[in-house]
């Protein structure tokens, strides 16, 4: 069964959205071996400065990459990256997936996003929008698509 993992950082304290994670979770559980890889966030000063910032993404990303499996697929979330409607998505998981892909690891930064090293370790870099997601937020949209993928996979029913 294919594996999927979400390395992010920081950990979840907002209820509603704990309770949103765990639902989608346990949907998934059917479909995959799901899995968090959760890093300590770094405390960032709402006037840091960019070198500051940096140093943040940095940290950060040694974290995530630490937690990364070498052999895994990885597919970090960047405003830049590749955009792609849900069909396409369940398209792409499932060709990955054939192609002998075993686990797939996806990565969402913290609060001022991914270090450069993370982004070079990505196989690949995926947008959902233009529009910059809380962070905390995204786990749960990302969780959502990747259900919402594995039901297109399957031909099952699922709103539009």
């Amino acid at each position: 069964m294919l594996k999927i993992s979400v390395a992010c950082v920081g950990k979840i304290k907002e209820k509603y959205l704990t309770e949103g994670l765990q639902e989608y979770q346990k949907r998934l559980s059917g479909y995959c071996r799901f899995g968090w890889l959760e890093v300590p966030d770094e405390k960032t000063s709402e006037y840091a400065s960019g070198a500051e910032e940096e140093r943040i993404r940095r940290t950060e990303g040694i974290r995530l990459l630490n937690r990364i499996p070498p052999d895994s697929y990885v597919i970090a979330l960047a405003i830049g990256g590749k955009r792609r409607d849900s069909i396409d998505f369940s398209a792409h998981l499932e060709k990955l997936a054939v192609a002998g892909n075993s686990h797939i690891v996806f990565v969402i930064g913290g609060s001022i996003g991914l270090s450069q090293e993370v982004l070079s370790r990505a196989d690949e870099t995926l947008s959902f929008s233009a529009m910059t997601f809380p962070h905390q937020l995204m786990r749960l949209i990302l969780l959502e698509q990747i259900y919402r993928a594995f039901r297109i996979i399957r031909n099952e029913p699922y709103h539009k």
